[in-house]
């Protein structure tokens, strides 16, 4: 029997995310909350120590100081690598 079953009706592409994800990508990014994917601490962005002076800039837990984060800019484009963040919680627009 050939069908669509409800969650075939119910995806979408990616493109449907853009509005809420330009939300989130659109706030003040020190303000935004991280929890470690590691230790499971809880910090603002902002209090994240940042190490600048490698290729990428990398963000380190205050807490456990495992990496959360590393941004990379170059030639080819921006890339944003955040497997050490488990949880990221913008405050709602103002």
């Amino acid at each position: 029997m050939t069908g669509t079953t409800d969650a075939d009706d119910r995806r979408l592409d990616g493109n449907a995310a853009a509005g809420v994800l330009s939300e989130v990508l659109a706030v003040d990014p020190t303000t935004a909350m991280v929890t470690c994917a590691h230790c499971g601490g809880r910090a603002a962005l902002g209090g994240h120590l940042l190490y600048a002076d490698a290729p990428a800039l990398v963000l380190r837990c205050p807490t456990c100081t495992e990496v959360v984060l590393r941004c990379a800019s170059d030639e080819a484009g921006l890339r944003l690598e955040m497997s050490g963040v488990l949880l990221l919680s913008a405050p709602p627009p103002s």
